[in-house]
């Protein structure tokens, strides 16, 4: 049987990924463009954003990241009329907070899943201590 050397399916995408080494030169806004932060992903290619000027929008992952730039909650993208046009890596987005176009707040690669408040965990450790308190006096 003939190897397989078409480029169906995922093969396809398999071979453009050559260029993630190499470093991309730095882009800064311009007229109707925004920095923003990600708050949650909604699905079907939409985010809720954060923008640096105070206002939070609901954003349009374009056609040209789909399937190719993965984002993730905590990333720092350029919105441009609530459709997303670029994702900064870490690195890019330190260098643009050193540059002074991120605010000083602005908090870069972290991935904070428990708010303020999110005590579920500490609430089922209590839980599951009630029910083995439960079952040992049962027991005697």
């Amino acid at each position: 049987m003939p190897k397989n050397k078409g480029k169906g399916g995922k093969n396809r995408r398999r071979s453009k990924n050559e260029n993630e080494s190499e470093k991309r030169e730095l882009v800064f806004k311009e007229d109707g463009q925004e920095y923003a932060q990600i708050i949650k992903m909604l699905g079907n290619g939409r985010l809720e954003a954060l923008c640096f000027d105070g206002v939070k929008r609901l954003c349009h992952i374009r056609g040209k990241l789909r399937k190719k730039v993965w984002i993730n909650t905590s990333d720092i993208i350029l919105d441009n009329k609530a459709d997303v046009i670029l994702k900064y890596n870490a690195d890019e987005a330190r260098s643009l907070k050193a540059y002074g176009e991120l605010p000083e707040h602005a908090k870069i690669n972290e991935t904070d899943t428990f708010g303020p408040g999110d005590d579920d965990e500490i609430q089922f450790v209590i839980l599951e201590m009630m029910m083995k308190t439960l079952t040992i006096s049962k027991l005697n």
